[in-house]
C-alpha cells in the first residue's frame, strides 16, 4: 500500500533563491545600487528589525496575559522574557533568505555585543556565558541567540525554495524554525541552570508555546499576503 504524501509545488529552476526582500527596493530605485550594496542593506535593516522587535516585550514573566473571554494563560517563572523577537527572527530569516538571513543575525548577536540589542535593552557576553563565584556559567538565554541563526538560516532556505508564497509552506517553514530556536535554546538553559530536561522544557519552551503560535501565525501571513502584493513572477522582474 502507498501513502501519498503531497507536496508543495516546485519553483522554476530561474526563481529559486529569490525571495520577497528582492522586491523591497522599487526597480527604478535599486537598479542604479550594485548588487552588493543591496545586498548590504538588506542585511542591515534585518539586523535592525530583529533588534527592534527584541525591545517590545509582551509579558513579563509570572504575570498573566488575557487570552479569549476570561480566559488567561499563567506564565510560569521562567529566566527568559517574551518578546517579539522570535517574530523577527522568522520574518527576517524568509524575507531574506539563507545567506542574507544569516548574516543579518549574525550581525545582531555582533551589534548586540556592545550595543543594548538583545531583549529588553540587554548587551554583552553575559548572555552567552558569565562569571560567578570565580567560574563561568552560561548565560540562560544564549542558546535562543545561537538558535535565532540556525532558524533563520532554516526559515530563509525554505522561503527560496517557495515555502513562503503558499499559507500551508509559510506556516510549516515557521513552525520549523521555531522548532529550532525551542531546541537549542531549552537545551542551553537546562545546562545553564543545571537542572534536568523536563525543567529545562517547562522553562524554556512551555510558557512560549501560545505566544509564539500567535507570532508564527502572523510572521506566515505575511508572507502570502506580500507575494500577493508583488502580483507578478519574480522572474519577470
Amino acid at each position: 500500500m502507498t501513502i501519498a504524501i503531497p507536496r508543495l509545488p516546485r519553483l522554476p529552476a530561474a526563481e529559486r533563491g529569490i525571495t520577497i526582500a528582492d522586491f523591497l527596493v522599487p526597480i527604478r530605485i535599486g537598479e542604479p545600487i550594485s548588487a552588493r550594496v543591496r545586498h548590504v542593506l538588506l542585511i542591515g535593516l534585518g539586523a535592525l528589525v530583529v533588534a527592534l522587535t527584541a525591545q517590545l516585550e509582551i509579558v513579563a514573566s509570572g504575570q498573566t496575559i488575557p487570552l479569549i473571554a476570561d480566559y488567561r494563560l499563567q506564565l510560569a517563572t521562567t529566566p527568559v522574557p517574551i518578546t517579539g523577537q522570535t517574530f523577527g527572527v522568522l520574518l527576517v530569516g524568509g524575507a531574506l533568505g539563507l545567506r542574507r538571513g544569516v548574516l543579518a543575525l549574525l550581525l545582531y548577536l555582533a551589534l548586540g555585543l556592545a550595543l543594548p540589542f538583545y531583549a529588553g535593552g540587554a548587551s554583552g557576553v553575559d548572555s552567552f556565558a558569565r562569571q560567578e563565584a570565580g567560574r563561568w556559567m552560561l548565560g540562560p538565554t544564549g542558546g535562543y541567540l545561537v538558535g535565532f541563526v540556525f532558524a533563520a538560516a532554516l526559515v530563509g532556505w525554505l522561503a527560496e525554495l517557495g515555502w513562503d508564497r503558499r499559507l500551508a509552506g509559510a506556516i510549516g517553514a515557521m513552525i520549523l524554525g521555531n522548532l529550532v530556536i525551542y531546541a537549542l535554546g531549552a537545551a542551553w538553559l537546562t545546562a545553564a541552570l543545571g537542572v534536568d530536561p523536563a525543567t529545562g522544557v517547562s522553562l524554556g519552551v512551555t510558557p512560549f508555546l501560545i505566544v509564539d503560535a500567535l507570532k508564527l501565525l502572523l510572521a506566515a501571513g505575511l508572507f502570502p499576503a506580500a507575494w500577493w502584493v508583488v502580483g507578478r513572477r519574480p522572474g519577470e522582474r
